[in-house]
This record gives structure tokens, C-alpha cells and sequence, in this order.
């Protein structure tokens, strides 16, 4: 059988290839995750809305797109938890658009329309989104980690997202002796992140508890956006 190894260190990661995918969106389905609403929209077409750049149409035509139906929604967070694991998913994103996927409900990588920006921040699509908090009022308190490259397609076209994540480690009294990183992220196939260490979660989570095993998050509130062909494998240490 093959299989892919990733040397971090001390530690090698191995996943058998091909076999051990998990479909989170197969066709019709929502099983993967709680409580999803009732209002997605499953099409075999997704399409910018004519002039109006910022919507999406979806074909009548049921077929295996997850679509929000330009709703805001609340996310979509797995029943199954995951320790170290790879996912890749297709997006496509109206014009403006704003999404992002959170490994452990805590460590968000970026789904944005970034195409043709030259400044990024982790704000950008492919970033590791900064953290923040509201109160007294709404504030950034890091920039995040910018992606090393804008490897962004224009909104409207289908798009890749590629992600290795590892998991804190903890010792036997639950102190954390190692960060979460991302050894590897690529955006339509483009490397944008290499070995980069989470210190601690992103966004305003940064001051909740990490674990070595948690759901994933897949946000949908923030603008039009589609899904398809979302997988995820566990990595064996």
C-alpha cells in the first residue's frame, strides 16, 4: 500500500493514500455534521449572479455543491473529532466574499476574495486569520500570518485548499508542552504556509482551551460561498 510521510522533526506523520478519506459533503448529505440548517442548497452549478458580482446562482439541477443559498448561516462543525489530519476542499466565493475553515473550532485558515492583492495580511485568503477581540470595541491584536504568496483565483472560479494541521501535544497533568502547526497549506495547489507554528488559537478564540483532539469548523455566515469535494484523513504519528 502506498503511503505519505511527513518529517517534522522527531516525529514522522504517515497516512495510507487513497484509502482513508473521509467525505464530509458527499452528494445530498449533511450527516458529517450537527445540526446543519435546513436552507443550504445542493446544485450540480454555481455561478456569479449575472451583475451582481457579489451573489451566487445556483443551476436547479441537484448535484454534489454545497451552496448557502447567499445566506449568512451558522458553521458547519463535524460530530466526528480530529487529532492531526490533512483536508482538502474546493470554494468558490462570490465577489467580496468571506469564509473560512477552523481546524479544532479554534485555528482558522482564510477564505476570502484576495485576487490581485499584492499587500496581504491574515486576513487574506490562505492566511491564518489574526486574533481579536470586541470589547470595549472591536480590535486586531496581531496581523495574523500572511500567505507567502497570493495564489487567489478571481471570484467565481472553483478554487483548492489543501491543509496538513498537527495538533497541540500535552502532558500527562494536561499542560501543553507543543503548538499546533501547519506543516503544509496550499491554495490551488501553490505552496502558501511552510512549518508555520499556531502560538496560540486565532480570532477571538485565542483565549479558549486547546485540545489534542476536536471538531472542524466550516464557516458560512460571513457571504456567498460554495463547497465541494471536502475530505479529511487522520494522520498516524
Amino acid at each position: 500500500m502506498n503511503s505519505i510521510g511527513l518529517a517534522l522533526g522527531m516525529m514522522t506523520l504517515i497516512c495510507n493514500a487513497d484509502t482513508d478519506w473521509v467525505e464530509l459533503i458527499p452528494e445530498g448529505k449533511l450527516d458529517a455534521f450537527k445540526k446543519a440548517s435546513p436552507k443550504f442548497v445542493w446544485t450540480d452549478k454555481i455561478t456569479l449572479d449575472g451583475a451582481k458580482q457579489n451573489k451566487l446562482a445556483a443551476s436547479k439541477d441537484k448535484g454534489a455543491i454545497l451552496f448557502n443559498n447567499n445566506e449568512g448561516l451558522p458553521g458547519l462543525v463535524t460530530n466526528q473529532s480530529w487529532g492531526d489530519h490533512e483536508i482538502h476542499l474546493e470554494f468558490l466565493v462570490a465577489k467580496g466574499s468571506n469564509s473560512g475553515i477552523k481546524m479544532h473550532m479554534l485555528y482558522e485558515i482564510q477564505i476570502f476574495d484576495s485576487f490581485g492583492k499584492t499587500n496581504l495580511t491574515g486576513s487574506d485568503c490562505g492566511g491564518v486569520y489574526p486574533r481579536w477581540e470586541y470589547k470595549p470595541a472591536f480590535t486586531y491584536i496581531d496581523k495574523g500570518v500572511p500567505p507567502s504568496k497570493n495564489a487567489c483565483k478571481p471570484a467565481g472560479e472553483w478554487q483548492t485548499l489543501d491543509i496538513t494541521f498537527i495538533a497541540p501535544s500535552f502532558d500527562e497533568a494536561g499542560n501543553k508542552v507543543k503548538n499546533a502547526r501547519l506543516p503544509k497549506v496550499l491554495l490551488n495547489g501553490e505552496l502558501i504556509h511552510d512549518n508555520v507554528e499556531l502560538l496560540t488559537p486565532t480570532g477571538n478564540n485565542f483565549k479558549l482551551k486547546e485540545k489534542s483532539k476536536a471538531p472542524i469548523m466550516i464557516q458560512v455566515d460571513h457571504g456567498p460561498v460554495a463547497f465541494k469535494n471536502i475530505k479529511v484523513r487522520e494522520l498516524q504519528k
